[in-house]
This record gives structure tokens, sequence and C-alpha cells, in this order.
């Protein structure tokens, strides 16, 4: 057996604990109420015969007390009780010791393998890491209710982001880039003034967004349209340069192939800019800036046509990549990319479809960008194109004290996700018991998401003067609270949820995909959204119903339910739970019913969802990925492609790994042929883990959840 222990890490069975722990309490009793060595045996031997996958200390520790009270050793019992009492006290007084220790040593995986996209094993991110587990121990000791935090233990519902509940931070934002470059900010103490040329408003975005992501611990968007206006002063320029250098000397012609030249260079040069400063800028947590370029070209834009320009220089160095250590081009994790599909650029003959084209161009090669659709976001947002904060999570319509919409300087104050499967498993079928559990929950839910709104409020503009001073969310005076802008809907406050398909396959009996799951599922989502409103109305405050807050928090809650009770065929025996409203990934369906069954619940998850789907050898069906990206623009909001993705140990090669003459997988860059020194990896179930060669199928890479 494997035993879960109190901060989530696992360790094999080990009887000899259960003997020193029975042989504690015997000293504190007289020798007639003791436990003999037959007994003790007995104890042990009954817990190891239960033979679970995992087990909850926790749950050991309860098996020892029904066991003595079995046999009667009632005093033996209360000491035991005692002792585990005292244990629980030395644990409270410092819980952190061990997690520190193991973060060190390199053995804690929980924490190591928590986000992708830093690196644990060096010094400036454990530093952020150890800050972390410091943090949630105090956030669980102290913090929080101890309801909340046992709710949290027990997987009823996941308290998010605890590692960073100690400072008076917030989720992810929209920043303000507009106003920071129009009206200058300050960094470190120092001006920036408004730039002058393309190339620096590239290299100062990038400067605040290093900034911004220092002091937060979500993502962060920019939408690149207010880059547009510096790209035009840059040819304003090289055109009075041009005419100051050459006079009458040159023609027209000639001097316009001059300007563009130079043009390009910059633009080359500023794009590039961005990309390489994202992936070498650390943070002071320790990882590069989590950012979202928004790429959107909205047609009331009059700088429409210079985006354009930067759209596919972007998306041109995008698609080549970035070399790694070994000068081999790989897949950058950041920035991601989202591309705007809109009248003008879906394939139907717009002026630029030819963008859309090296879009999905780049998608079969990097997986990136995802595509949202203009057309259905105006239908779900009272008409409004904008970028979600980070990759997911959107905002509500707001409008500013002059009736306009505004959407950039807002921010998410935090999340708090339910647990849906556990309340499907503990109602068995019981529909009364399990409306009732819900309710009960997502009270619960409402007491924890407000302990992150009481955290910020308060706050004085002192905390981060980028985010509440210089204009990446407002621009308060020092010592002002930011009390405003936690209410009224300007910023927003998250119930995420995982596993829609297991509590409707646990109530129903079938998929939220047939139609008899397909009413329950709409009226547990609805009943999310209503619980939303409810709150928002009673707290003034913008409470957001948000799909897909973390993929690894579908692994935790299946571990806990698992351990607690057991194997369920579909719903535990996976090791995962599936995602929000997905469809689960073993169910034969094709891309587009996916969409549009996935579609009807993105609408009602306005604050943050996104749909996948998995398209096989994308690098060689441009045609495919083609026909899906028009079907996404009429028929679904927010959406992104999986496919196989190859990667070599050696080289650092990410792109499609070879069969070659022989028969044998190998690197088309350094012909690596070790198959325990390449990965053939997908994304469609979300598992995070390492893949590995299953035997005898010496051809055949699996995921550990699917065995694809």
């Amino acid at each position: 057996m494997k035993v879960i222990k109190r901060d989530g890490s696992t360790v094999q069975f080990d009887k000899s604990k259960i003997v020193v722990a029975i042989k504690k309490a015997n000293e504190a009793v007289d020798a007639e109420d003791r436990a003999t060595d037959a007994q003790i045996d007995e104890i042990v031997n009954d817990i190891a015969s239960r033979r679970r996958p995992r087990i909850l200390v926790e749950a050991i520790q309860d098996m020892v007390e029904e066991k003595l009270m079995e046999m009667q050793k009632f005093q033996l019992m209360k000491a035991y009780i005692l002792y585990r009492y005292e244990r629980a006290l030395i644990r409270k007084a410092n819980t952190t010791d061990e997690s520190i220790l193991a973060l060190i040593k390199n053995d804690n995986k929980d924490v190591m393998e928590e986000n992708s996209n830093k690196n644990a094993r060096t010094a400036s991110t454990q530093r952020d890491l150890i800050a972390g587990e410091v943090s949630k121990d105090l956030t669980r000791r102290i913090l929080l209710p101890e309801k909340i935090s046992k709710a949290h233990d027990e997987g009823i519902l996941h308290f998010h982001d605890a590692d960073y509940f100690l400072q008076p931070i917030f989720n992810c934002c929209l920043i303000n880039i507009k106003d920071m470059l129009e009206n200058g900010t300050v960094m470190n103490g120092k001006m920036i003034e408004s730039p002058k040329s393309f190339q620096t408003a590239c290299t100062i975005t990038t400067q605040i967004i290093a900034s911004v992501a220092s002091s937060q611990y979500g993502g962060q968007s920019v939408n690149i349209a207010h880059l547009g206006k510096y790209l035009r002063r840059t040819k304003e320029k090289y055109i009075s340069q041009c005419e100051e250098q050459f006079g009458d000397s040159l023609d027209a012609a000639t001097k316009a192939r001059f300007v563009d030249m130079r043009l390009m260079e910059s633009l080359k040069a500023g794009v590039q800019t961005i990309q390489y400063q994202i992936n070498t800028l650390m943070t002071t947590n320790g990882q590069s800036p989590f950012v979202t370029l928004f790429l959107y070209l909205d047609e009331k834009d009059e700088y429409i046509e210079e985006n354009a320009m930067i759209i596919e220089e972007i998306l041109k160095q995008r698609y080549e990549g970035i070399k790694n250590e070994k000068g081999v081009y790989v897949t950058p994790a950041f920035p991601k990319l989202i591309y705007v599909l809109d009248e003008n650029n879906c394939l139907k003959g717009g002026k630029y479809d030819y963008l859309t084209k090296l879009a999905v161009k780049c998608s079969s090669k990097r997986l990136y960008p995802d595509y949202i659709s203009a057309k259905k976001m105006r239908e779900n947002y009272e008409g409004n194109v904008f970028s979600p904060m980070g990759c997911r999570s959107f905002l509500s319509p707001w409008k500013d004290e002059n009736g306009n919409y505004k959407f950039e300087g807002r921010f998410n104050q935090g999340v708090v996700s339910i647990n849906l499967p556990q309340i499907g498993i503990i109602a068995n079928g019981d529909e009364a018991q399990f409306w009732k559990l819900f309710e009960e929950r997502l009270q619960l839910c409402f007491e924890a998401i407000m302990c992150r709104h009481y955290a910020l409020k308060g706050v004085t503009s002192d905390v981060s003067p980028v985010h509440w001073q210089y204009g990446a969310i407002a621009r308060l005076q020092p010592g002002e609270t930011i009390d405003k802008y936690l209410y009224g809907g300007y910023s927003s406050i998250s119930l995420g949820y995982i596993g829609l398909y297991e509590v409707t396959k646990l109530m129903k009996g079938v998929s939220h995909t047939d139609p008899k799951g397909t009413e329950f599922a709409v009226k547990v989502m609805q009943t999310l959204r209503e619980h939303c409103e409810k709150w928002k109305k009673q707290t003034n405050i913008g409470f957001a119903l948000y799909g897909t807050p973390a993929e690894s928090l579908c692994y935790r809650f299946a571990r806990i339910d698992q351990a607690k009770f057991g194997t369920i065929k579909d719903i535990t025996d996976k090791g995962y739970y599936t995602n929000s409203y997905h469809v689960d990934v073993r169910e034969d369906i094709d891309a587009f019913s996916k969409f549009t069954f996935e579609s009807q619940f993105q609408k009602i998850s306005s604050g943050g969802a996104i749909s996948y789907v998995e398209i096989p050898n994308m690098r060689h069906n441009l045609t495919a990925i083609e026909d899906v990206v028009k079907f996404i623009y009429d028929n679904i909001q927010y959406a992104e492609f999986n496919t196989k993705s190859d990667y070599c140990h050696v080289c650092g090669f990410d792109g499609e790994i070879i069969i070659n003459d022989d028969n044998e997988w190998e690197c088309p860059v350094c012909h690596n042929k070790d198959q325990r020194k390449m990965n053939v990896t997908r994304r469609t179930c979300g598992y995070l883990g390492e893949n590995f060669w299953n035997v005898g199928k010496t051809k055949e890479i699996k995921s550990r959840v699917l065995h694809l």
C-alpha cells in the first residue's frame, strides 16, 4: 500500500510505525490494559490485509482505534488518542521542516511538479518554493478557518495558491499597457517615459511584464494592438530620416523600399526582443513571466495595418521556435498566444485570411496559438472582445463612470474550486441527498472565497507600486487603499469546478454527453452560475464561474477520493477527474461534435472556459485544422488544438520523432535511438508526469494515465 501523508506526499506502508505508536500508548496505561504483542500483530495485519492502493495516514489511525475498541482496550484506546493528539500538536507547531528539507533534496515531488514553468532544482526557484511552503503552513494553521483548511485537506474544495496567500497580492490581470506606454510608468524608482519607437516600446513592454509578474501569482495578458502606434511612429521616423538624408537624389519608389526595409528590420528586432526577453527574464518567484499575447485585428483600430504586420511577425517567429542550450529550435513555453477569429480573417475570404493560414501552420508545429471567436464572444459578453487574464480566466463586462466598457487594468482576486465527483460518490444516486450536500458545500466554497477577498481588503497601493501607483491596474496615491477596485464587479473572484463528467456518471449512470446526462449536467452548471450571481448581489463583488482552473487538481481530487472511497469504475480508477465540463477523453466523439456540445457550457462558465480537440499528425494535416478553425468561429468561443508532441532528451528537439528504415524511433536532429531518452507524449488527458515504454512493445510509448 501507498500511504498518503498529511503534506500530500506518498510513502510505502510501514507496519513498524503502527507498532511503535501502540507501544508508546502501552507505556501510558496499566499492565492489564496493555495490548499484547500478538494483539498488536493482529491490528497491524488487519490493516495490511485491506490492500488498498492508497490510504490516508489518518485512516490508518482510525482503524487502530476501531480495533482497540473491538478488543475492549478502552484505556489503551484513550492513551492512543492522546498520543495521536500530542503528535498533532507537535506537527502543528512546525509542519514545514520535512517538506522544505525534501524540497532541498529534490524529493518533494508534489511541490516540484506542481508548476511545470518552474525549475525546482535552481536556488532562486527554491527560495520561492520554500517561502511557498511556509505560506501554505501558516495559511492552513492560522490564516484560514479550521473548517476551510479541513475541507481543503479532505478534497471537498481546493483553496488555490495557498503558497502565496500569506502576502496581500492577487491572482491574474489584464495589464493596462496602453496607459503605461502612453503616459509613462515607474519601475524600481526610475521614470520610464513614453517610447518613441517600436523597438523601445517592445523593450518597455517586456520590462513591465516582468515587474508585474513579480508582484502577483497568476498570469497576465497584453493586447499587442497597443504596439501598432509605435510601429507607425518608427515608420514616420524613417521617412523623415530618408528625406533628410537623400532629399531629391532618390525617387519615391526607392525611398519607399528603403523605408520598408528599415521598418521590417525594426519589426523583426522588436518582436524578437519580446520573445527573448520573456523567455530569459526571471521574475522574483523564480520563473518566466506567465504572459499571454492577445492577437486581435479590430476593424475600428486606426493602426490595424501595423498590427497585422506585428501579428504576422509574431507568428513567424513562434513557428521558427527559439534555440535551446544545444542550439536546437524548440517551442518556447511563453508567451502564450491567443489569435482572434473575426469576419476579416475567419477563412471566408477576409482581407487577413493569410494571417489565419499562418496561425494554422504555427499551430500545427508549435500547438499555439489558441483561438477565440469574436463572433461567439460578442454574444456572451455584451458585444465585447477582450483577452482572458493569462490564458483562461475571463472578466465580466464593466463600465466606467462615462459608460465606456473597460477590461484592461482589471484583475482576479483569487480562486476556490469545488470537487463535484466527491458529492456524487457520497450521494450514491440519491438526488435529494446530492442537491442538499451540493448546497452545503457551495456555502463552504463561498466562505473560502470570501477569505480571499478579506485578505485584500484594506491593502494599500504601496504593496505593489507598478500595479497600483504606476498604471498596470491603477494610478493611486501612496498609502491609498485598493478597496474600491474590489467591489462593483471591477475585479472578479472565482468559483472553479472539477469533474462534471464524473458526477453525471455517478448520479445518472451515463456521460453528460448522453441526453439523460446532459440535462443533469446543465442543471449542475446552472446551479453553480446561479450561486455566483446570488453572491454577487449579496456582496457587490464580481463572482465568476471559472472552468479549467488547474489540471493538476484533477489528479489531487481523484487521489484523495480513491484513498477515501476506494476504486470506483470510470471514476477513481482512472487516477484523474475530467477537467471542468470537458468530454471524457475516452469517448468516441469527433472534433465538431465535441465543440458543439461543450459550447453550451462555455456560455454558462463565463468566468473562464476553454475547449480542446486532438488532431493527429497535425504537421501534415493543415486542411483539417483550417476546417476546424472555420468551425470554431461559428460555434465556440475559445478553443485549442492538441496533438502528439515528441521530445528528444539528448538534444532537446521537440519536433516529430521519426521511425527510420530499421523500424526504430530516431531523432531527426541528433539521430539518438535510445528509447529511454525520447518521449512521445500526448496532451489528451492532461497527464503531467513522465511517459514510459510499455513492456514488450518497444515501438509504443504510453501515458501512465490513459495508456495511449
